[in-house]
Order: C-alpha cells, then sequence, then structure tokens
C-alpha cells in the first residue's frame, strides 16, 4: 500500500526525514509530498494529485491533519493516520479548532506578516520552550524548513471529512506545546480513531520516528 506522508504548516518533507527511510527499509512505497501552503484547497488538491494507481493511507503531521481529513474522500484511500495533527469536521477551519481552546505556548513565537501570513521565529526561546527535545542538528534542519503559510490554510473550511467513514489512528504528543494535547485528544475521541500516546513536543515524527512507524504499520495490518 503506498502511504503519503503530508507536513504540517511551514514544513517540508524533511518533517518525515526520520520516517521515511525506517519504511522503506521495511519495503512500503512511500511519497512526501510538499504543499504550497497557499490554500487549503490547493494543498488537499496537490496532495491528492500524488494518489497513484492503487490504495493508499494517507499520514498527516499537524495541519497535514487538515489535508488528510479531506484528501481522504478520494476512493483509494484506506485509512488515516495523525500524527499530532488537526482532525477538523465537517464546515470546520483550523482557526476555529485553536481559538476554543487557551493560546498553546508557541503562539508568543509566531509573526504575522503584511498580507496575514505567518511564520513561526525560530529564536532559542523558541527552541527551549517548543522543541526542546530536538537535538542541536535536528534543529538546523527543522529551522530550514521554516516556511511561510498563508493564512487561508487556517481559514479555509473542511469538507466532509474522511474519518467519519475510514479508519483511523492518532498519535497524540502529552507535551506538545504547539498543538496542544486536549485539542488531540478531543479531535481523536471525536473521530473514534484509534488513539495512543507518546511523550515529547510537537516534533514527533524526528524526535519518536519508531513510534510513528509502528502506528503506521498498526494501520496498514490486515
Amino acid at each position: 500500500m503506498q502511504i503519503v506522508l503530508v507536513h504540517g504548516a511551514g514544513g517540508t518533507p524533511a518533517t518525515w526525514d526520520a520516517v521515511a527511510p525506517l519504511l522503506r527499509e521495511r519495503g512500503h512505497p512511500v511519497t512526501a509530498v510538499t504543499n504550497p501552503m497557499v490554500s487549503l484547497e490547493g494543498d488537499v488538491a496537490h496532495t491528492t494529485a500524488a494518489i497513484g494507481d492503487g490504495p493508499v493511507l494517507l499520514v498527516g503531521h499537524s495541519y497535514g491533519g487538515a489535508v488528510i481529513t479531506n484528501v481522504g474522500r478520494h476512493p483509494q484511500v484506506r485509512g488515516l493516520v495523525y500524527i499530532a495533527a488537526f482532525a477538523p469536521g465537517e464546515g470546520e477551519t483550523v482557526q476555529q479548532i485553536v481559538e476554543r481552546y487557551e493560546p498553546a505556548p508557541v503562539s508568543k513565537h509566531m509573526r504575522r506578516g503584511p498580507n496575514g501570513e505567518w511564520r513561526s521565529e525560530r529564536t532559542e526561546a523558541y527552541w527551549a520552550e517548543i522543541g526542546w527535545d530536538l537535538t542541536p542538528e535536528q534543529r538546523v534542519a527543522s529551522g530550514s524548513e521554516n516556511r511561510q503559510a498563508d493564512r487561508r490554510i487556517f481559514e479555509q473550511p473542511t469538507g466532509v471529512p474522511a474519518w467519519r467513514t475510514l479508519p483511523s489512528w492518532y498519535l497524540v504528543a502529552e507535551q506538545d506545546a504547539t498543538l496542544l494535547p486536549q485539542i488531540q485528544r478531543d479531535m481523536a475521541a471525536r473521530a473514534e480513531a484509534d488513539t495512543e500516546t507518546v511523550p515529547g513536543s510537537h516534533f514527533t515524527p524526528l524526535v519518536h520516528p519508531d513510534r510513528v512507524v509502528a502506528l503506521i504499520e498498526r494501520a496498514l495490518a490486515p
């Protein structure tokens, strides 16, 4: 089964640098997309275009969860795996989900551009509070993938969520200071996802690639 990996806001396929090699070593075909992050609709179309001819398992991190929630309506998709990710409901936006809860610590490190676009400020204070469990080498790599994200990726509503009809799995990051763990648990429960927890920050794919791969392989099991 093809595995399509979808990064979050500001990200690139480097999000999966520790996960993709492990999956390929186990013989799984992997596709890691690079979404434009101009609109949710555009990212959904871009990810959908990466789907091949056979069955697909979608894996999304952070905002990438909103993308796979919509791409999952494609008839070849067999399941959804959320890694500390958004799983919006019908008509719901990422922004609406966040605003129902107290601000996450990451909010103080976010900077908005003149057209409403967002980017995180990756200072020493950011790493100490948000990504404390990354190695110095991982911080350098993650800092290089800090792309700008248009506000529309957070403000465009989701269509009928694929988790209504597809099996879903969710990995909650217990000390996440970007997407609060309570938000993750609430979304996982609403989607009736098979849920596991892992210690650590929002950078779960880099910090715990073994746990991410284990959950993906559970989703692939007959």
